[in-house]
């Protein structure tokens, strides 16, 4: 079996052993329900409830904000209770609806849609935006968006991200063995708005139950192919899965669709299956809870919104208290201050870690091994660029080309210094990204002010 990859990239232990063999089991919350307006990249949704109006599983309680936006559901039947501010993963606090969950979990009646064999290439992407459908990997981006590229016979590949190859999250894997012929009608939807594509169902090759179920269910459709990959982290992250599967490469200028590639998660995938061929809005989704210091590391499919300390009292709480918990993964998440924040359409997997092993360890000077060098997947110098980020050098930083950093830690990871290269690139790239927008949006109102200068001139001549 020939297995593809790309160049770096490091072996951390997976820690998938807690969570890869727990069936996914739905659960129902038992206290308020807060829906961020902000759980995507673009505008925020706009909420089209009131407080005291009651709610369905199933309605839609705040619209797109904008094209690049997406509308949010409830996932329980109650009472708007109140709209505030609740934190994020992040540490952000975001406008929410509240709802009080009523426990009766009664649900819309959905108006019959098309079938999708029916549908036009227009009716797919927008019974895809009216659902609420975004990446549901962890970026966030609309959908539809994704789907509507400015060429869409330029479209060669839709590539289906089974990697999962972030340590200790093993959702999309059970999504995997439990729903594969979901996933496989979810490509189908993508592959029919691009008649020029070949569908790419992209596993590393530590699934070997999951390659040979999709190989099974594919293996009469001449369109989609499962490519094994090397397992290797990040693989699953979005260049380096286009470069391995395809031999393409993008930049931080570029989309995938510029290289003749979209990728979608296995979540995201079922979530269009739902959406176009079951007429479901995203209500719900599978997240990990794992980790040494849980009691019962679980696969939930959990509705959007919950609480996330219920999902940990659901799995029997913890066994010892957590030093870190982590929203995500140990390489990529974001360790959290608390753990009442609210289920969101990217929340993949909430890591409870008895001990956290990098506190323990000092940074210190960098050594020049060259290690992070070697393991960086865009080819980059971890080290130069986290000494021009320390220092706020924006000019050097961007001339070592550190905003093509994909922000996977590889560099962290093997320091034998202990540097925190990735936190501090990572910090910086926002910082220089932020100072290139102001500096166009300055530079674009003097060439107004010009223009505006040189008509009234010409106007008083």
């Amino acid at each position: 079996m020939k297995l593809v990859t790309f160049r770096g990239g490091v072996h951390p232990d997976d820690g998938k052993h807690w969570a890869k063999e727990a069936a996914i089991q739905p659960i129902l919350p038992k206290g308020d329900l807060a829906y961020l307006l902000s759980q995507h990249i673009g505008a925020p949704a706009k909420a089209v409830v009131n407080v005291g109006d009651r709610v369905l599983k199933g309605q839609m309680i705040a619209e797109a904000g904008g094209f690049v936006s997406s509308p949010v559901f409830a996932s329980v039947s109650g009472t708007v209770k109140a709209f505030d501010k609740r934190f994020n993963a992040v540490g952000t606090q975001v406008d929410a609806i509240i709802v009080e969950n009523d426990g009766l979990y009664e649900e819309i009646s959905y108006p019959e849609h098309k079938p999708f064999s029916e549908m036009s290439k227009e009716e797919v992407i927008k019974q895809i935006a009216d659902s609420g459908v975004v990446g549901m990997g962890g970026a966030g981006f609309p959908t539809h968006v994704k789907l509507s590229p400015k060429d869409p016979d330029k479209i060669e590949y839709i590539i289906a991200n089974c990697a999962e190859c972030e340590p200790y999250i093993t959702a999309d894997y059970r999504r995997m063995l439990e729903n594969p012929e979901k996933i496989i009608a979810g490509i189908k939807v993508v592959l029919s708005l691009f008649d020029h594509a070949k569908g790419i169902l992209a596993v590393e090759n530590n699934k070997p139950d999951c390659i040979k179920i999709l190989q099974d269910l594919t293996k009469d459709e001449e369109r989609i192919e499962v490519v094994p990959l090397r397992t290797k982290y990040p693989q699953g992250s979005e260049r380096q899965l286009i470069y391995a599967t395809t031999g393409r490469m993008i930049n931080s200028s570029m989309l995938p669709a510029d290289a003749g590639c979209i990728v979608d998660n296995v979540e995201t995938l079922i979530a269009i299956d739902n959406a176009v061929n079951n007429g479901r809005p995203v209500t719900e989704r599978v997240i990990t809870v794992t980790g040494r210091a849980i009691n019962k590391p679980s696969n939930l499919l959990a509705p959007i919104g919950i609480n996330q300390t219920e999902l940990i009292d659901f799995c029997g709480g913890f066994k010892e208290n957590p030093e870190k918990v982590i929203s995500g993964g140990p390489m990529m998440g974001f360790a959290l201050f608390t753990t009442d924040i609210p289920l969101t359409k990217t929340s993949s997997c909430l890591l409870c870690r008895v001990h956290d092993p990098i506190a323990d360890l000092p940074e210190s000077a960098c050594i020049n091994c060259g290690r992070c060098v070697e393991v960086c997947p865009s080819f980059l110098v971890p080290a130069r660029l986290a000494d021009y980020a320390n220092q706020h050098r924006p000019r050097h930083f961007q001339e070592w080309n550190g905003l093509e950093c994909v922000e996977c830690g590889c560099c962290s990871f093997i320091c034998p210094a202990k540097r925190h290269l990735k936190q501090s690139i990572a910090s910086y790239k926002k910082t220089v990204i932020a100072m290139n927008r102001q500096k166009a949006a300055e530079e674009k109102k003097l060439r107004e002010e010009g223009e505006a200068l040189k008509k009234k001139g010409g106007d008083d001549k």
